[in-house]
């Protein structure tokens, strides 16, 4: 147990440069990040989107971050492949599971999960030249769970450094639950390290999803196969302390005082004004930075009583004063407590990726 590794997803207009660089520093568990994905690169160098804080070196720990691109087209993921190297990325990551219909259906994100004829003409272009680590998130299909059958074939042609699967269909969009079953039934199956994503809200939900995905269970060429990889999403963003319980929980100890609310709600706060002040100096003081901060809190609402009550009272808020007011409101009047995370977004009408 002790040897578990945990990761956290990406979210558009969430989990930026900003975002990571905060969180680090007041909040620990966390071995390795993704950006939220980058898409159109035309160019053959300095592609414009890829010059600017997101993806440069000296705003971010190469080491614990991988790049993600959202493409169907092997030209465009070997010059992004070919930037981030020169910046010092050792990695970079494929989206095939965004399930948002106006890129499903340009054959991109897990749209291209349909059409295994095209994952694997792209993917053997890719492997031709490329010479950085490349690893894939998706999810089982976009119609179908049983698309993946036919797509896990090609995965085992290349050497993926990595295969995150988050056990939904797109069509699902975020609805329902992940089908923790079908992602076990992928275990002896899969050649490259395999990472589970989805549901994991809790340590209650990430022992129980670990103990269905021990992979100990198989014998594969004397390869026990357990899964130790772990994704972690907007359980984070709900409770940014998910990642220390889950491995104060594995070591069996008491490193982190899961019972001391006040101290939790004082950490917590303090996270909160940085990354807004954080957010402020790279926007230059403009208000723009609201949007973003509302986006978190339509997650970290959950970490306090009358959650909806929170969330209206952030919501509602234009300008900086109203919000900063709002804040404070929050942290001075509100029970903080253990995050009650819908397990579904769907059970809550703000709860969005």
């Amino acid at each position: 147990m002790n040897s578990i590794r945990l990761s956290l997803g990406p979210f558009q207009g969430i989990t930026d440069a900003s975002f990571r660089n905060v969180f680090k520093r007041h909040f620990g568990g966390i071995d390795k990040f993704y950006t939220p994905f980058f898409t159109g690169i035309h160019k053959d160098n300095h592609a414009k989107n890829l010059q600017g804080e997101e993806i440069d070196p000296s705003c971010n720990d190469v080491e614990t971050l991988t790049p993600q691109i959202l493409s169907s087209d092997a030209e465009e993921v070997l010059r992004f492949a070919k930037q981030c190297k020169q910046l010092g990325y050792k990695e970079i990551n494929l989206n095939m599971g965004c399930p948002f219909p106006r890129v499903a259906n340009k054959k991109r994100g897990c749209g291209l999960l349909p059409f295994p004829d095209k994952v694997e003409a792209m993917f053997g272009r890719v492997f031709e030249q490329i010479d950085i680590g490349f690893s894939v998130k998706c999810r089982l299909g976009y119609s179908s769970p049983d698309e993946i059958d036919a797509i896990v074939p090609i995965f085992n042609r290349f050497p993926l450094s990595e295969l995150v699967v988050h056990p939904r269909i797109g069509k699902q969009m975020y609805k329902g639950h992940a089908d923790v079953e079908r992602f076990k039934s992928l275990i002896p199956c899969v050649n490259a390290p395999l990472v589970y994503n989805g549901d994991i809200v809790s340590v209650e939900s990430f022992e129980k999803i670990r103990a269905t995905v021990d992979g100990r269970r198989f014998d594969r060429l004397d390869d026990p196969r357990p899964i130790n990889q772990f994704m972690l999403g907007r359980g984070v963003l709900a409770n940014p302390f998910l990642a220390e319980e889950i491995r104060a929980d594995a070591l069996e100890c008491e490193a982190f005082d899961v019972v001391n609310a006040p101290e939790r709600a004082e950490r917590l706060h303090a996270y909160v004004l940085d990354l807004y002040q954080d957010r402020l100096r790279h926007a230059g003081g403009s208000p723009k930075v609201l949007g973003r901060m509302k986006e978190l809190w339509s997650y970290l609402m959950f970490s306090f009583d009358e959650p909806q009550a929170v969330w209206r009272r952030i919501k509602k808020t234009n300008a900086l004063k109203e919000y900063e007011e709002a804040v404070e409101w929050v942290f001075q009047t509100r029970e903080f407590r253990s995050p009650q995370v819908p397990l579904s977004p769907s059970e809550s009408a703000e709860c969005r990726q």
